[in-house]
C-alpha cells in the first residue's frame, strides 16, 4: 500500500505537481478545517469511484490515516486503482507538520 508523508505531499503539491486530495471525514470533521482538494465521506467513495482521477496521483485522507488506509486497500483490491495513497498520520499529522491553524480534534 502506498502512502505519503504531510511534509512529501507539501512539496510536491509546492512543486506544482498534479495531485487530487480526497477528503473521506465526515461533513462536521471538514469544519475543522482541510487542506483542499475533494470531499467525499468515506460511506460514499465506493459508490463515486467515477469522481476519482487515474491520469494522477491520488491522496486520501481522514484525521489520522486509519480510514484512509482501509480506503485505499479498498480501491486498490476491490476496483484496480493504482495510482491512490494515503496521507500517512491523516489530517492531524499534516495539522502539526505543516499547517498548525487546522484544528486537530
Amino acid at each position: 500500500m502506498k502512502e505519503i508523508t504531510p511534509k512529501e505531499l507539501k512539496e510536491k503539491l509546492d512543486a506544482g505537481e498534479t495531485i487530487q486530495i480526497i477528503d473521506i471525514r465526515e461533513n462536521y470533521e471538514v469544519d475543522s478545517g482541510n487542506i483542499g482538494g475533494d470531499h467525499i465521506r468515506m460511506a460514499e467513495v465506493m459508490d463515486h469511484c467515477d469522481k476519482i482521477r487515474k491520469d494522477c496521483m491520488v491522496v486520501i485522507h481522514c484525521r489520522s490515516g486509519a480510514r484512509a488506509t482501509a480506503m485505499v486497500h479498498a480501491l486498490e483490491t476491490d476496483k484496480g486503482f493504482e495510482n491512490v495513497y494515503h496521507l500517512e498520520g491523516g489530517i492531524a499529522a499534516w495539522a502539526l507538520d505543516i499547517d498548525p491553524k487546522i484544528i486537530v480534534y
